[in-house]
C-alpha cells in the first residue's frame, strides 16, 4: 500500500491548488486514511476506459484533397485571356481546316513602332511549352506563350472583317500607347 511520503506529496499538491479550484472529492480524499485512498485511486483508474488512439490520417487522401482542391481553385479562376463568339468561330475553323490537330499559341514580339507586336502560330499538340497558359472557351482551345502572359492577361481576343482587311484583334487593357496603324503596342 501507499506510504506515508506518498500521502504527504498528495497533500502538498492539493494545498499547491487554490482553494476555489479544489473539488469537494479532493478534500474528502485528503482526510481519508492512506489505505482507503489507495483504494478508492485503484478502483477509479480501473474504471477509467482507455480511449483509442486516433485513426492516422491517409497520407495519399490527404494530398489528393489538396490537389483537387487547387486543381478546383485554377478551375473557378478568371481566364487570362477572353475570346468572342466571333472569334470562338474563327479558331474553330482554322482548327479544322488545318492539317491535323492543331493548336493556336499567341505571343508577343519585340517589333512595330511602339515595341511589341501580337504573334500567331500553329503548334502541334504536345509541342506547347511547360508553362504557356490554356485558354478554353466554348469548345476551342488558345495557348497564350508563358513569355507574353503579362502583356496579354486580362485581353479580349476577337476577329473583325472588313472591306479591306480580316485580323484578329486584341483589346487589352494594359496598353499604355500604341502605334498609328494599331499593329503594335506598348506596355
Amino acid at each position: 500500500m501507499f506510504s506515508r511520503p506518498t500521502m504527504q506529496l498528495s497533500v502538498r499538491v492539493c494545498r499547491a491548488m487554490p482553494a476555489t479550484t479544489r473539488t469537494p472529492s479532493k478534500s474528502r480524499l485528503l482526510s481519508l486514511s492512506a489505505a482507503r485512498f489507495a483504494e478508492i485511486e485503484k478502483k477509479r483508474l480501473s474504471d477509467e476506459v482507455p480511449r483509442a488512439a486516433p485513426a492516422p490520417k491517409n497520407v495519399a487522401n490527404d494530398k489528393r484533397s489538396k490537389v483537387s482542391e487547387r486543381l478546383q481553385k485554377r478551375a473557378s479562376k478568371k481566364a487570362a485571356m477572353t475570346l468572342t463568339p466571333k472569334a470562338v468561330e474563327h479558331i474553330r475553323a482554322l482548327q479544322h481546316s488545318a492539317s491535323g490537330p492543331k493548336l493556336i499559341r499567341v505571343g508577343v514580339r519585340n517589333k512595330g513602332c511602339a515595341g511589341m507586336s501580337y504573334h500567331l502560330e500553329y503548334i502541334a499538340p504536345g509541342q506547347e511549352g511547360r508553362f504557356d497558359e490554356r485558354v478554353q472557351q466554348d469548345g476551342v482551345e488558345v495557348l497564350i506563350d508563358s513569355r507574353a502572359l503579362f502583356s496579354i492577361i486580362g485581353s479580349e481576343m476577337d476577329w473583325q472583317e472588313d472591306k479591306l482587311s480580316a485580323k484578329f484583334v486584341f483589346n487589352n487593357p494594359n496598353v499604355k500607347d500604341a502605334c498609328g496603324c494599331g499593329e503594335s503596342f506598348m506596355t
